[in-house]
């Protein structure tokens, strides 16, 4: 394996596992808990957010590039990016009214809540503010994305199981949710130091 293929894996792992936007940054965390009640359901939602994600990485980086700063209105990054991940939200959600009116209404509200989801917007300012350039913007936005699916469908899976399980009236539902995300957080704060530079 030569050098670009192993920095290629380490980028992709950091940001899929080491620096999950949910577990390490905690952006997200309203689809995260809110939709991940079915894994299908989980998994559709994370298939949006990946496309949002990864296309929002793309856009952001040209308004920035290409007009923001050459304008001099660095300024007005953020609702720029808003703008930007709004436009997008409203074309996936149309195409899966269209395509899906079933998981259209699966997902209800969280779609159009993709605008506001900070994961979103985060990996569009973090683009910026780490300086990277356009194939590690939309990379960086990709396997961000990426790890927010692992997340979402691995909850779901948890919570599906524990629906079936003998938990105290105290702790269903929300209560339990959090305790299964703080655990799974606490696993994926194992993989630091997987790989070292």
């Amino acid at each position: 394996m030569n050098t670009n293929s192993t920095g290629f894996l380490l980028f992709m792992v950091n940001c899929v596992l080491t620096n999950n936007f949910i577990f390490s940054k905690f952006l997200g965390c309203c689809p995260f808990l809110g939709v991940s009640g079915k894994v299908e359901t989980a998994a559709s939602m994370g298939l949006a957010v990946t496309f949002v994600m990864t296309i929002a990485s793309l856009f952001t980086y040209m308004v920035n590039a290409w007009v923001l700063i050459p304008l001099q209105l660095p300024f007005m990054q953020t609702i720029a990016f808003i703008l930007v991940i709004a436009a997008l939200v409203q074309f996936v959600e149309m195409f899966l009214k269209k395509a899906s009116p079933s998981l259209y209404g699966a997902l209800g509200i969280y779609l159009p809540l993709i605008t506001t989801n900070c994961a979103v917007l985060g990996v569009a300012t973090l683009n910026v503010t780490q300086q990277l350039d356009l194939i590690h913007s939309v990379m960086n936005g990709a396997f961000s994305a990426l790890g927010f699916l692992l997340a979402i469908v691995l909850m779901a899976g948890v919570r599906e199981r524990l629906e079936s399980s003998k938990i105290p009236a105290c702790m269903k539902g929300f209560p339990i949710s959090l305790v299964t995300a703080g655990l799974m957080a606490m696993a994926f704060l194992g993989f630091n130091g997987l790989f070292s530079r």
